[in-house]
């Protein structure tokens, strides 16, 4: 069960809420008082009323009272604003550090112990740092109970920080448009009891969680994880990558240092698309979008995945 009001999920959100509230009510009353200013103006001084236009003089205390008063107003929501966005900045030092890996289009979350999950998974009352990283365009963490959000930038190091305050689970979206399957890239937090979380945390460190035992379960798990199936389909659908169907032992037409050359997909070939992704770019697809997996993939989980490609050939 998902929340969906997001009442004291996090430590942000009643400053958060008391300054939504304040702008929302301010600009209600003024659009409510503005709109029947302007309606009695329009009814009484219209032409039938006033046939011969009032010449009206300038009012020194209405041009200082309609100065002073959006001065005020404006300076009150900089201040709640402010107050709210400060702490943002200055995470605890005893927060539990987790990184998550942006890529299109799927959150990958790594924690110090190097357990990986593709949803965020965090203690009660224990502040959490995020650090940001993103593998290829800009991307955006946003967790709305939490009334949190940040962009993930390439190249730049930025984090976010927050202190989860009800145990349940909670929505993670992308709330940065970054390409075909965008409205896909979405995840959970799950904040756990203290006890919960430490025996999640003391489990096996494996970064996929496997169901069935089914040749090629483990690969397929972690593809899955790694959100390879955004971009590459198991079934011949067509999206931004080569599908994998009849993919391994296939011939394939690649462009390598701008020429085109044929190749035979074997697993010297998978090893070398997925850790040196820009070398062979398969003809009729673009380059560049696929990011290397050096850092978060070992030479037994591509051999686990090479394992499931072949699952994937007509019998």
């Amino acid at each position: 069960m998902y929340s969906t009001t997001g009442i004291e999920a996090s430590n942000y959100v009643s400053t958060y809420n008391t300054a939504f509230y304040f702008i929302a009510g301010v600009s209600l009353f003024l659009l409510i008082g503005l709109t029947i200013t302007m309606l009695y103006f329009v009814f009484r001084y219209n032409k039938k009323k006033n046939p011969v236009a009032t010449q009206i003089e300038g009012n020194t205390f209405l041009e200082i009272t309609w100065t002073i008063i959006p001065l005020i107003l404006a300076l009150v929501m900089f201040s709640l604003g402010w107050s709210g966005w400060k702490p943002t900045t200055k995470p605890p030092k005893d927060a539990m550090n987790i990184t998550v890996v942006a890529r299109m289009w799927s959150f990958l979350f790594i924690y110090d112990n190097g357990k990986q999950s593709p949803d965020l998974i965090v203690p009660l009352n224990t502040p959490v740092k995020i650090n940001l990283i993103s593998l290829d365009v800009i991307h955006s963490l946003f967790i709305p109970d939490f009334r949190i959000k940040s962009d993930i930038i390439p190249g730049r190091q930025k984090f976010m920080w927050f202190l989860p305050e009800m145990e349940g689970k909670y929505k993670i979206f992308c709330a940065e448009y970054c390409g075909l399957q965008h409205s896909y890239m979405h995840s959970t937090v799950n904040v756990l009891t203290q006890d919960k979380f430490k025996a999640w945390y003391a489990e096996s460190a494996s970064p996929v969680t496997v169901t069935g035992n089914a040749p090629g379960a483990v690969g397929e798990a972690i593809m899955r994880a790694q959100g390879c199936f955004a971009c590459h389909t198991p079934d011949g659908t067509k999206l931004i990558g080569p599908s994998y169907f009849n993919l391994f032992g296939s011939q394939q037409t690649v462009i390598r240092d701008g020429k085109e050359i044929n190749i035979t997909v074997d697993a010297e070939y998978i090893k070398r698309c997925i850790l040196q992704p820009n070398t062979d770019i398969v003809k009729g697809f673009p380059s560049t979008i696929m990011q290397s997996y050096r850092s978060t993939l070992s030479d037994d989980d591509i051999l686990k995945i090479i394992e499931f490609l072949k699952t994937l050939n007509d019998k």
